[in-house]
């Protein structure tokens, strides 16, 4: 299962931010006396159309898409050169397949910002800069490697050049995700599993005197910033959401209208991860089970045939295809849709779309 780290300076609420997401509570353990291991949970993806199919079919079972989060400890300066915990850190950074980073953009007396003052810009570059030393070092070590043999083979030597060009680029101060790559590129460097390569969501976590624009300070510049980055800039009321995770939605609903917050962040951003990760929905259903799948982007009939059972990919035949809005309109029956002349035959090479019903037909 694909994962999302949650990173982020001591203090600038990614506990908060993960007990949100995953609904944890109290339950999650603090980071402290040298505490190393993430917290994990595996949340499942909201997504009104499987909670559609599931009032229709009223199944005896209901799977829903899932993305395990994983709550990892502060970042502070000097972890990419491996002070703090800072090895410990950065080696489940890696093994992450995206990261939320979490920026404090709010006051409190009570809890004093490592950094002395609030500065979300400030906060993003010490991350930042210490992702980028990291992948520094990585390089380093591996151009080191390759300079002390006598002599390179020709995948080697196209690998250096590669590595030199990365961290020429890495100098100044920019990440491997703002740097233009070819397919074959972005091949050669998979294996190294480069932190500032992988795709990031940067979480404004507010309070609730900041829902209006002005109230968060350094706005436009952050903004410009993901801008340049291609990054998606997301806000959530950590300690307000915290609050009303016990709440019923219509008590929920009518707490954060009268602060003048319209948009609560829980749900946005488990899907804005799950987008992140690549990754789309198609569903089978039925009396037995509603099922949301996940794929990869790109990924094939034959692919989603064997993520359903791998019988299904080596038996496969055809796929039956409708697309969610006209399985709606026609009866939510794969027969009506077969009638209204909606439903196709698509092949091993067809492209899964996000939101497809699907049924495969197979023999083995």
């Amino acid at each position: 299962m694909l994962h999302c780290g949650i990173i982020g300076l001591p203090l600038s609420g990614k506990s908060t931010v993960y007990n949100v997401i995953t609904r944890a509570g109290a339950e999650v353990k603090p980071y402290a006396g040298g505490k190393t291991d993430p917290n994990r949970a595996v949340v499942s993806v909201p997504d009104r159309r499987f909670d559609e199919l599931v009032k229709i079919h009223s199944p005896r079972k209901e799977t829903p898409a899932q993305v395990e989060f994983v709550d990892l400890a502060g970042l502070s300066r000097g972890a990419g050169k491996g002070a703090g915990l800072g090895n410990a850190f950065l080696s489940f950074v890696a093994d992450a397949d995206a990261l939320i980073q979490v920026i404090r953009c709010f006051s409190n007396p009570a809890v004093e910002h490592p950094e002395g003052s609030v500065d979300p810009l400030r906060d993003w570059d010490i991350v930042d800069n210490e992702l980028i030393f990291r992948d520094l070092a990585v390089i380093e070590n591996r151009l080191s490697r390759l300079k002390a043999k006598k002599k390179l083979s020709a995948e080697e030597d196209k690998e250096k050049k590669l590595l030199e060009k990365c961290f020429e680029f890495l100098m100044e101060e920019k990440p491997l995700s703002a740097m233009e790559l070819t397919p074959e590129e972005e091949r050669q460097l998979r294996g190294f599993a480069f932190v500032t390569s992988k795709p990031q969501i940067v979480l404004l976590n507010l309070d609730e005197s900041q829902s209006e624009d002005s109230a968060i300070p350094g706005l436009e510049a952050l903004k410009k910033r993901a801008e340049e980055r291609g990054v998606k800039l997301c806000r959530l009321y950590g300690n307000l959401e915290m609050e009303i995770t016990g709440l019923s939605p219509e008590e929920a609903e009518m707490f954060t209208e009268g602060l003048g917050i319209t948009e609560p962040g829980r749900e946005r951003l488990i899907e804005e991860a799950y987008r992140l990760l690549g990754l789309i929905s198609f569903f089978t259903c039925g009396p037995d089970e509603v099922r949301a799948w996940t794929l990869h982007d790109g990924e094939k009939a034959v692919d989603a045939a064997g993520t359903i059972h791998s019988d299904l990919a080596r038996g496969f035949i055809r796929a039956q295809v409708v697309a969610f809005d006209d399985y709606m309109k026609n009866g939510h029956s794969f027969d009506e849709c077969r009638k209204s002349g909606v439903l196709r035959l698509e092949g091993k090479d067809y492209i899964v779309k996000d939101g497809d019903m699907i049924e495969i037909r197979f023999n083995v």
